[in-house]
């Protein structure tokens, strides 16, 4: 169960098969499969072995792709860094992870130049874009003339276990330093065997890179397309009529949007003049999602639509909103009541929903528990933390932090994380049940419920929302409590129930329903 298999396995079936599209840039398997191979040379020659850590900080590529099998095929542990982190949030992942290698873009040259002092385990600088060729001979050198001057390393690839980390994902906490998540190669082969049975992908399917690459909310999509014979379709960054304008060109039948960029598409003027007949299914995680946004996207997009939740943890995904084969013969209303759920546990993960007594919660969609889990798909450790893998992995589960309900069918519905639940007069509300009732509203872009320290309450539940016509003409954000919502609130259902919630929070002896 090696990613480098996922490649070879890819070639020899789809030699000729359109594999990569990102601007002009076309290539088939045969071509990719020569470029990776000699990208993995390339690291060798440096002296880079199977187990040490290069790193990437970059924008999405077809380099970006590229990088993520030449480490496979050589054995060695990439790093995917978020591009838009601070230079001191460079470094301290550099050196954390103990980086040799850097492959980044001329055009972050400018943050990363300053932080090469204070990472001197840096070896070799890798650069895309322009290059000065007089730097060739010292610690920088040129992508392409590293693919252009080194032979093809010879596949098959390292025999190395299964068990051997393939990546180290940084994840950033509310407080303290970034986390390193381990995840090995067969945590990846794992969820990519999973993902492709629950998505049904083939040789056919064109996949839109459009969530950042140094994320899993699209990486785990770089095995798995490339293990169906899929071809990707790469853009560097979001713009809203560049993604339609190629949803409909590159014939996009499938992709994965977080959902702020999912609200950001059907709201956008163009959004009616482009043609998604190629499109079959659209994906959202990453954070929650309103319910009006999903009736929007499957009103202007008219495909399938799943909703996902996952954690970089698990390789990501723990569940998927997929409907049961009863499900698809009931009503539009009443599919929709599972679509919009948080979803049913995915493949090749065992999922437990427990109280604070660690006993499984009710199927009743209304007692509420911690999520935790355990399979091939999980992270073995947390990068040098001991501490943080035994208080986060207990006899093989992980507990996720997360809390949600369960309905009769197995689907969850998460409310909350741990830490951020909202204790007010003495009763646990919920932020995204809040969110769900503002975003019905009609002149609702954007919400978000948080909780802050009050005097005789404990915490007051805030609302921050983003109006769309503010967002439009002025962009300025709307701070306002919740008693105080009813200049935006123009209906009296809407406002009712958001009253009934504070009163609900607000009562020493409150209903249990």
């Amino acid at each position: 169960m090696l990613l480098s298999q996922i490649l070879i396995d890819a070639i020899e079936r789809f030699p000729q098969k359109l594999a990569v599209v990102c601007g002009n840039i076309r290539y088939d398997y045969t071509t990719f499969k020569t470029r990776v191979s000699k990208l993995a040379n390339a690291l060798n020659s440096f002296g880079i072995k199977p187990g040490d850590r290069v790193a990437i900080i970059h924008k999405n590529c077809h380099c970006f792709l590229e990088s993520y099998f030449a480490a496979a095929l050589a054995g060695i542990v990439i790093v995917p860094i978020n591009y838009r982190l601070s230079k001191k949030e460079f470094t301290y992942i550099l050196n954390n992870s103990d980086a040799k290698v850097l492959i980044t873009h001329s055009e972050f040259r400018n943050k990363i130049l300053p932080i090469l002092e204070h990472t001197p385990q840096l070896t070799k600088v890798i650069w895309t874009g322009e290059f000065n060729d007089t730097e060739q001979s010292g610690k920088h050198v040129s992508y392409e003339n590293l693919i252009k001057d080194n032979p093809p390393l010879k596949l098959p690839a390292l025999n190395i276990p299964e068990n051997s980390i393939a990546q180290l994902y940084y994840t950033s906490g509310t407080t303290g330093q970034p986390k390193g998540v381990v995840l090995t190669h067969k945590n990846n082969y794992a969820h990519t065997l999973g993902a492709m049975k629950e998505l049904d992908l083939n040789e056919s399917d064109n996949w839109l890179h459009v969530s950042p690459m140094f994320h899993l909310a699209d990486a785990w999509a770089v095995w798995t397309i490339t293990k169906a014979g899929g071809t990707h379709i790469i853009v560097p960054e979001f713009n809203p009529e560049n993604v339609l304008r190629i949803m409909e060109t590159e014939r996009v039948t499938i992709s994965n949007f977080i959902p702020t960029l999912l609200n950001i598409l059907i709201n956008h003027q163009g959004v009616d003049k482009f043609n998604y007949k190629y499109l079959r299914l659209i994906m959202s995680g990453g954070a929650p999602i309103a319910h009006e946004v999903v009736r929007k996207v499957i009103d202007i997009f008219k495909c399938e639509y799943t909703q996902t939740y996952g954690m970089t943890e698990t390789s990501p995904f723990l569940t998927m909103s997929i409907l049961k084969p009863h499900m698809k013969k009931l009503p539009l209303e009443e599919q929709f009541k599972y679509l919009v759920t948080t979803g049913r546990p995915f493949s090749n993960v065992q999922l437990r929903v427990i109280n604070e007594k660690n006993y499984d919660v009710l199927r009743n969609d209304k007692e509420v528990g911690e999520i935790i889990v355990k399979g091939e798909t999980i992270t073995p450790e947390y990068w040098k933390l001991p501490e943080e893998t035994s208080k986060r992995i207990k006899d093989g589960w992980l507990y996720t932090g997360d809390l949600a309900r369960l309905n009769e069918e197995g689907y969850l519905t998460i409310v909350d994380r741990k830490d951020d639940m909202i204790i007010t007069g003495g009763e646990n509300v919920y932020s995204i049940e809040i969110e769900n009732v503002l975003y019905s509203h009609p002149d609702i872009l954007e919400s978000a419920v948080v909780g802050l320290p009050d005097d005789i309450w404990g915490e007051k539940i805030i609302a921050v929302t983003v109006l769309k016509e503010v967002r439009i003409l002025m962009k300025k954000i709307l701070l306002t409590s919740v008693e105080n919502i009813s200049p935006i609130l123009k209906y009296p259902k809407e406002l009712n129930l958001l009253m009934n919630c504070q009163r609900l929070a607000q009562t020493k002896s409150p209903s249990k329903n």
